[in-house]
């Protein structure tokens, strides 16, 4: 029987970590290991070197991450060690290992002032925290492992965490009327099918480093992607479509954050689904959810 290629999942607690625990088992050939944050901080960096030694991993995909965009703003320090500094520290451990670092990186890269689908070789300046610290780790990323492979992905969700969706479902739930802002674009992002695409890269015969862009097809702003849910979850909810000013928060959202997928479909010949299509499939797995 050949070897297993061995897998550290960090991260293994939030919504893309879930969804690759929920499908480790149809990926034949590979040994998962997966850690949450408090079995391997990534910040940690002795602990995270001494795991490594001790499993020496082929693969290492990072799922961990500070995700609190507005907070961000208040924790710079804590988004950027996490985000950042940590994602360097990963990545020159994994080459020391000889271990293959997947990294997931977000459209929060992109100031959002683009008209057309961005390519992963468009300019970045992100115009929030944030995206500033998930810039900072791919730049860190490759300056100590060019080898890295980074996939940017937007707008994530799951039946797992804490999602817009989640959170639409539980203000449905409980309100007559919603608001929610129509004026910024962009394309959803079902965990699940990024797990899916994870596996595809890593069943595929050449490793392709680089950067790659992930979300499922189509555009909708997040007033569309309200109605849907509203519309799949059979709720009878009012939703007010209002602008970005209407509804002010601490961290600035770029109003369109649309991501070219075409390199990642041609690379490693993954195909994508339709945002309509995954949403309810999610939201038919919530409903399925054990209480």
């Amino acid at each position: 029987m050949a070897d297993l290629k061995k897998i550290i999942v960090t991260g293994s607690n939030g919504q893309l970590g879930k969804e690759l625990q929920r499908i480790c088992n149809t990926l034949k050939g590979f040994e998962f290991t997966f850690l949450s944050r408090s079995d391997m901080p990534i910040n940690q960096f002795e602990l995270v070197r001494h795991i490594f030694n001790t499993i020496k991993p082929d693969y290492c995909i990072n799922c961990a991450a500070y995700t609190a965009v507005d907070k961000a703003e208040e924790e710079k320090d804590l988004a950027f060690e996490i985000n950042g500094e940590s994602v360097g520290v990963l990545a020159a451990i994994c080459l020391e290992n000889e271990s293959r670092f997947i990294h997931i990186s977000s459209d929060y890269v992109f100031d959002g002032q683009g008209q057309k689908p961005y390519l992963e070789t468009d300019e970045t300046s992100p115009v929030n925290t944030y995206g500033a610290s998930k810039l900072k780790g791919e730049e860190e990323a490759f300056k100590f492992n060019p080898e890295s492979l980074i996939i940017r992905t937007s707008w994530v969700y799951s039946e797992f965490g804490k999602n817009f969706v989640k959170t639409m479902l539980r203000i449905m739930a409980d309100k007559n009327s919603i608001s929610v802002v129509n004026d910024q674009f962009g394309s959803p992002t079902y965990a699940a099918d990024l797990a899916g695409a994870i596996f595809s890269i890593l069943q595929y015969s050449d490793w392709k480093p680089g950067i790659y862009h992930f979300s499922n097809e189509g555009v909708i702003s997040w007033y569309d992607f309200a109605v849907a849910i509203k519309e799949f979850a059979g709720k009878e909810t009012q939703i007010n479509a209002i602008s970005t000013p209407e509804f002010p928060t601490p961290a600035k959202r770029p109003a369109y954050s649309v991501l070219n997928k075409n390199k990642i479909q041609e690379r490693f010949g993954i195909q994508l689904k339709d945002w309509k299509i995954s949403l309810e499939s999610c939201i038919q797995q919530i409903k399925n959810a054990p209480n």
